[in-house]
């Protein structure tokens, strides 16, 4: 039987306080015709957060506990669905109520886990050759504002090799709502998507929401044997609504006024992603912009400690400094022969290519090997680095191959001779064989 009270004791931006028994935290409740959920239990004092906002809301309104906690349906009817941050259809579509799961539970216990070793595959040599891609990892794509990451997440979202794309949206403008919507659609990929999203004229309290309805359809696909990647953008709008409510709790602010549970908030959520034997596997990548570019800045800072690496968006494309994806050795001895090798000199070679840069600038005389390397970080750049490019991972190698056989002769890349016998695309002469 649902309890009723009829008396709001008080009202403080979106969390009405109400004296209640029998409440367990996390319930759901109405608040007049607005859902709520308790959030904070002080005795018999029940502090509820409102979706919609507590504008409107009177000490007189009634508040009705429901008895369970916040829950979103679960079928293949979500596929080719948008959603609201709390779970009504954006898309005009019907409302789903069959299957109903509770959003926000607790993660996969660690030894019930399989280590990760299949990678995903998104057609972005960047991403694929020098930073791969695992199932079931957890990365973030640090970057600032006006960085093109959601046209980044667009582009893995359409090409990443998964069964289901679920695409969680906080605090978005309405256009970067309709791009998402409106790529997918044109590129065929809207049927296998699941978006929902907060846009920045929702309330505030429905982009705390997001991940974890994500996460937790996320969670029952990847039961079902489905290999699911979740999209997140963007973790700081997420941090910031929860530093809000905080705020609102009154509860004592840590760094930069940021509650002082910003860590175990992000980590729980994080900590879904989860390959499961015999079943599928939930992969996370969210974006976290950098306010200032700052990488001390609290949300970027503790997101470091619980991810395992990290992607940096800057100057429209994925720096190789700084990325790093710590799980990639587990799956690149087993794509190419010459995968890690390829890599390692690829990357060394362009380290060289920024010192040659800067000599330039600088005005010194450029010498030979100077030459050479401007001109293989200018080829680098452009077939490498660039987020048009859209090619398979073994193309990437070849391509790779081609470049550095473009600006530097074999005994030049520090690779060993028998793998440039076996992959160098240009014929050795007999000096060079020997």
């Amino acid at each position: 039987m649902q309890k009723v009270y009829t008396k709001i004791e008080s009202i403080v931006g979106n969390v009405v306080t109400v004296r209640a028994e029998g409440v367990s935290n996390g319930d759901l409740a109405l608040v007049g015709n607005s859902y709520a959920n308790v959030i904070k239990l002080d005795k018999d004092l029940v502090s509820l957060l409102v979706f919609a906002g507590a504008q409107g809301v009177s000490t007189t309104d009634q508040v009705r506990f429901l008895g369970k906690p916040m829950q979103v349906s679960y079928s293949d009817n979500l596929l080719g669905r948008i959603f609201t941050g709390s779970g009504v259809p954006r898309d005009n579509g019907p409302a789903l109520t069959e299957n109903m799961i509770p959003i926000g539970g607790p993660s996969v216990n660690p030894s019930m886990r399989i280590v990760p070793k299949n990678l995903i595959r998104t057609g972005i040599p960047m991403i694929d050759v020098f930073n791969t891609l695992v199932e079931s990892q957890k990365l973030p794509i640090f970057s600032v504002s006006g960085e093109p990451y959601n046209e980044l997440l667009a582009r893995i979202a359409m090409q990443a090799e998964v069964d289901i794309i679920i695409l969680g949206g906080m605090g978005l403008k309405y256009d970067d709502y309709l791009f998402f919507k409106d790529t997918l659609e044109r590129s065929g990929s809207l049927s296998r998507t699941i978006m929902f999203i907060h846009t920045a004229a929702d309330p505030i309290v429905e982009c705390t929401l997001v991940p974890d309805m994500s996460l937790a359809v996320a969670e029952r696909f990847a039961l079902d044997g489905k290999k699911v990647l979740v999209l997140l953008t963007d973790m700081t709008n997420f941090a910031d609504a929860q530093k809000e409510t905080a705020i609102t709790m009154e509860q004592v602010p840590s760094n930069r006024g940021y509650p002082g549970d910003l860590y175990s908030c992000l980590a729980s959520r994080y900590e879904k992603a989860v390959d499961f034997e015999g079943a599928g596997s939930v992969t996370i990548l969210a974006v976290t912009t950098m306010p200032g570019d700052d990488v001390t800045h609290p949300v970027p800072d503790n997101t470091g400690y619980i991810t395992e690496g990290q992607y940096y968006l800057k100057n429209g494309r994925i720096e190789p400094f700084g990325s790093l994806s710590r799980l990639k050795q587990n799956v690149n001895k087993d794509t190419r022969d010459d995968h890690r090798a390829l890599m390692d000199a690829m990357i060394k070679l362009y380290s060289a290519f920024k010192e040659s840069l800067e000599k330039k600038s600088m005005g010194f005389l450029m010498s030979e090997w100077d030459e050479k390397l401007l001109k293989y970080g200018d080829l680098f750049e452009k077939e490498m680095m660039d987020l048009s490019v859209n090619i398979s991972l073994e193309k990437a190698l070849d391509l790779g191959w081609e470049i550095l056989a473009d600006c530097f002769e074999p005994n030049e890349t520090g690779l060993k001779t028998d793998l440039i016998k076996k992959r160098w695309p240009k014929e050795l002469s007999v000096a060079e064989e020997k």
